[in-house]
């Protein structure tokens, strides 16, 4: 554990995750609106810096199940996700409003589990919150509840907003809570609790200070948010746990405010193109042109234009080797299935369309999907 914390200025793609009893006073059976409204201040301050902003928000079955008038209690399966189905229109829906008051474009999406554990649909869903990334608006994610269920649910957001955070190269994760960190002990039960302002490494003696579930609400609680801090910095992600109850709980933090941060020695693009080249076994090779390797080596991506033979049976997302006339360079995921990759090797950009029937993307590899060979 460490005493000095980094500052949130600093970072250029943070990840905000908001959980529904922040959202959601179920007492009065409505959105707490001031406090989301607040919260858009300051996600509107950090966009306005020039940053990255995506909110990863729960709520929707909380939302809905208000609505439908279920009572409270467990839900069955297919209550959650009817309750869901409902609620995800209304949320999406207030996301765009409080946003919109300050010019910013919110996009929703979707996901299940298999969106970020099978490869071909974890580029998908990458690419499009890139998108909209580059074209300046804030993404708001939540699981799809409405079509996940027990065995594939993620079941809490902690862990899906570490899995979204590390996908698209976030350099910070932010957990709002209804406690301002990790502590010794729950210091609800404990009066000798201390609180632990940093926290280098997640070891055995930080994973014993976990406790349960925290409410009906949220399914997460002190453990999922140690397991989504083990996901964050294992992925090159800096998290933080905060306190999300006092209105611009993200100004408090920059302010200097209580919270508790879980520190990564990595950065995003090493952690990922770490994975590429050690976790993925290659399902096929695509051989370059010597201008093709030298391109590479200076930080560009493969384009199908450089690459002159393609070996190996494989689908889109999955890993392939890179080599010339020598040796390999190096690892990517492929953009294409190998009968489309072979029909467009040697041509340009330009023309992928016109040979494949369907605009693909310009590269065979984008440089961040690609680990080199020192």
């Amino acid at each position: 554990m460490a005493s000095v914390s980094p500052k949130l200025h600093q970072f250029r793609r943070v990840v905000l995750k908001v959980g529904s009893a922040l959202l959601v006073d179920r007492a009065r059976g409505r959105l707490n609106h001031a406090w989301l409204a607040a919260l858009a201040e300051d996600i509107a301050d950090l966009h306005a810096r020039g940053a990255d902003v995506l909110v990863v928000s729960s709520g929707a079955i909380a939302m809905g199940r208000t609505v439908l008038g279920l009572p409270s209690g467990p839900l069955k399966l297919e209550e959650s996700q009817a309750a869901a189905a409902v609620g995800q229109i209304a949320l999406a829906r207030t996301w765009s409003e409080v946003l919109a008051h300050h010019g910013i474009t919110a996009g929703q999406i979707l996901v299940t589990l298999s969106d970020t554990e099978e490869r071909r649909r974890y580029l998908n869903a990458r690419a499009t919150t890139l998108k909209l990334l580059d074209m300046r608006a804030v993404p708001v994610i939540n699981e799809n509840d409405t079509v996940a269920t027990s065995e594939i649910r993620y079941g809490d957001n902690d862990r899906l907003a570490a899995r979204v955070a590390t996908m698209i190269g976030a350099d910070l994760l932010v957990l709002f809570s209804d406690i301002d960190g990790l502590y010794t002990a729950p210091p609800a039960s404990d009066p000798n609790a201390q609180h632990i302002p940093v926290v280098e490494r997640i070891t055995a003696e930080i994973d014993a200070m976990a406790g349960g579930p925290a409410s009906e609400l949220s399914r997460g609680g002190m453990r999922t948010k140690i397991e989504a801090g083990k996901i964050a910095t294992a992925g090159g992600t800096h998290m933080i746990i905060a306190d999300g109850r006092t209105k611009n709980p993200l100004k408090r933090v920059a302010d200097g405010g209580r919270c508790t941060w879980f520190l990564t020695p990595s950065n995003p693009a090493t952690a990922r193109k770490t994975w590429i080249a050690g976790a993925l076994e290659p399902r096929g090779t695509l051989y370059v042109d010597d201008g093709a390797a030298r391109a590479l080596k200076a930080g560009a991506s493969l384009l199908p234009v450089g690459v002159r033979k393609v070996e190996g049976t494989f689908a889109r997302g999955d890993a392939v080797a890179i080599r010339d006339a020598g040796r390999i360079l190096g690892r990517g995921l492929v953009a294409y299935d190998a009968d489309d990759a072979a029909r467009i090797i040697g041509r340009p950009s330009s023309e992928i369309e016109a040979i494949l029937g369907y605009p693909g993307r310009a590269e065979m590899i984008h440089r961040d999907d690609m680990a080199l060979a020192d």
